[in-house]
């Protein structure tokens, strides 16, 4: 049973409104003088702050409610009703979207909080704070909508900000490429979202299109028509959360500024995917088969993604995919219907995301915006703060227990051991130890061994306040938010698992405590093993190395973007070409030169009588009006 409550609106309604505020001061800004950046900062950053305390009192509310109650309903209003299609635009808060709340709206106001130090005195701050408040907003109507089309809604506004974000330096073409690139890849997964919407509407959608309803009527969906609802779902996600096919983008997104990748990775864009999946589990749940291909698809991504971070030397690049790396694991784990496995692992997976992507633009910061990890070293004792915090981070990203990623990352692979999936357990554990890996050599080769570039060095100073205290803050969580959800075998009761439940049609493996044993030791096994080799390699200092072979081929990621040039983008440009040059000239555009033919022809008909004497032009007058007065004469009669 579900309770109104009006407030639910609000939440996404106060950076929506600081997006606004701060958009029309920018332009304000331009024409009539400069506006001092403390205002809007001041204003950029008290509407995610109060969202998040709303999101506290949601996160309370639903606490004192009985747990099969926990359901809070807004309907705002009804957006069209035509027929049996009658769209509500309405919120919704449960256990699910109150846990996504909560995180989103905390990490996103730390996020914002750090950028007043590191855009200050970009030439746009404004302009740069109204779209990190919109892209806030749209995540927010994403999270709370109370049915697809209102998460629709969310979803195609964080889609508009991604471009927005990542194309932000637009004097630099690569940059604008780059959000071109995020924009048309992330319309392939809108597609299939919409097809599947509409499959989904079509098949049950008569009683009622917000979820609750789809719920209580998805016993209707045959096994046919909800497994293409589900296989269309996943495009649609993978466009959001990038696993192979549509990785391509999230790499390239590293080209807006630094605290943009660390809201997107973190707290928004990426984990709206596998937050969709999870929501529409009550689907998913009964076509195991689709289970299977998200979750292999996404153990997939891990493995790929992984062996790319090896190579990388961008220290925004390497972050980049470990993102699609985890995600991969966020999908296996919804794969296997350990959903709020899976949600628990977005869960943990923000703080320490958000932790080495604003630790890395300290450093970037500090460095006067150098990247490359092979141009750093020795950063340990300039940059303590800094240094600590990522150390956190990159324990946690790595999977050292007990840090945040362990618990989450192990109750995945222990329910794909559990639940049969040995193939996908193997493979996980494998991506653990090369996440080790890839984590320590970009700790080792940017804090350790000696300075690389002496005058970068030299300059080199901890970042300010404003933007340390975030990532402490974030340290807390990466090191302690893994204690939410304990299994027994450490004493804990699955807090986060049980608080999920009445929102995920999750399975539990009834199994062994030896299963869950394998599952711990061999992710720790393999922990050591990465952080062993890359010590041996990076810890002591190394040299820069030379890409050849295998090392080349992973650092070009495997040429996949040059493939899907070759195959996908020269052929359709060609057909395109073709279309253009041929077809359009003389099928599309034949209405239009016929029906200009026409007019110039009746044109030079009419032209005769324009003979430029008054006289005749009286007579066509005369003529006219005895015309004129015998038809009205007629119709009298």
């Amino acid at each position: 049973m579900e309770h109104t409550v009006s407030y639910l609106g609000l939440i996404p309604l106060f950076p929506l409104m600081g997006a606004l505020v701060l958009g029309v001061m920018h332009i304000y800004s331009c024409s009539r003088g400069k506006i001092p950046e403390k205002l809007y900062a001041g204003i950029a950053c008290v509407g995610p702050v109060i969202s998040f305390i709303y999101a506290l009192i949601v996160f309370f509310q639903l606490k004192g409610m009985p747990a099969e109650s926990r359901f809070l309903v807004h309907d705002a209003f009804t957006w069209f009703s035509v027929g049996d299609l009658h769209i509500t635009m309405g919120f919704l808060a449960d256990p699910l979207s109150s846990l996504m709340l909560l995180f989103v709206t905390f990490i996103g106001s730390l996020i914002h909080i750090y950028s007043i130090g590191y855009m200050a005195k970009d030439e746009n701050f404004g302009k740069f704070f109204s779209y990190m408040n919109l892209f806030l907003g749209s995540m927010l109507i994403l999270v709370l909508g109370s049915g697809p089309v209102v998460m629709f809604v969310g979803w195609e506004g964080v889609g508009l900000c991604s471009y927005l974000l990542i194309s932000y330096y637009s004097e630099d073409t690569d940059n604008v490429l780059a959000g071109n690139k995020a924009f048309i890849v992330n319309r392939i997964g809108d597609l299939g979202f919409l097809l599947g919407m509409a499959f989904l509407f079509w098949a049950i959608g008569a009683g009622g299109f917000d979820y609750l309803s789809l719920r209580e009527n998805s016993h209707l969906l045959t096994p046919g028509i909800g497994l293409v609802v589900c296989l269309l779902l996943f495009v649609g996600a993978c466009g959001k959360s990038a696993p192979i096919p549509l990785f391509v983008w999230l790499p390239d997104a590293m080209a807006g500024p630094t605290p943009v990748s660390a809201l997107i990775h973190a707290a928004t864009m990426v984990t709206a995917g596998v937050y969709m999946v999870a929501r529409f589990s009550f689907i998913y749940a009964h076509v195991p088969i689709a289970g299977t291909v998200v979750a292999w698809t996404g153990i997939l991504t891990a493995l790929l993604a992984a062996i790319f971070g090896m190579f990388q030397r961008d220290i925004k690049k390497i972050l980049a995919y470990s993102t699609v790396s985890q995600l991969g694991y966020m999908f296996a784990g919804v794969g296997v219907a350990a959903y709020s496995a899976g949600i628990f692992h977005v869960f943990t997976h923000a703080f320490f995301k958000a932790l080495l992507f604003l630790g890395a633009g300290a450093v970037i910061y500090a460095l006067h915006h150098e990247q490359d990890i092979w141009k750093m070293g020795g950063l340990k004792d300039k940059m303590p703060k800094t240094y600590w915090t990522m150390l956190i981070g990159a324990l946690a990203l790595a999977g050292c227990p007990p840090f945040a990623g362990f618990f989450s990352k192990d109750e995945i692979l222990f329910s794909a051991l559990a639940t049969g999936h040995t193939g996908i357990w193997v493979i996980g554990v494998t991506v653990a130890g090369i996440t080790a890996y890839y984590t320590f050599r970009m700790i080792f080769l940017v804090f350790h061994g000696t300075p690389r570039d002496k005058e970068a060095f030299d300059h080199a100073e901890e970042a300010p306040g404003v933007m340390t205290i975030p990532l402490i803050v974030l340290a807390v969580g990466a090191l302690f938010a893994g204690f939410l959800n304990l299994p027994s075998i450490f004493g804990g009761n699955l807090n986060v698992s049980h608080w999920l439940a009445p929102s995920l049609v999750d399975h539990h493996p009834h199994v062994g405590i030896s299963v869950e044993l394998l599952a711990i030791a061999t992710s720790v096994i393999a922990f050591a093993i990465g952080i062993t080799i890359a010590y041996r390699k990076f810890g002591m200092g190394a040299e820069e190395p030379e890409y050849t072979g295998f090392a080349k081929f992973g650092y070009n990621k495997f040429y996949i973007d040059e493939l899907y040039n070759t195959v996908l983008i020269k052929p359709y440009k060609a057909i395109g070409s073709v279309i253009w040059k041929s077809l359009e000239p003389n099928v599309t555009d034949l209405p239009v030169k016929l029906s200009s033919w026409l007019y110039q022809k009746a044109g030079a008909a009419f032209k005769v009588f324009q003979v430029g004497y008054v006289r005749i032009y009286a007579i066509y007058m005369v003529i006219g009006l005895s015309i004129m007065s015998l038809l009205l004469s007629q119709s009298l009669n």
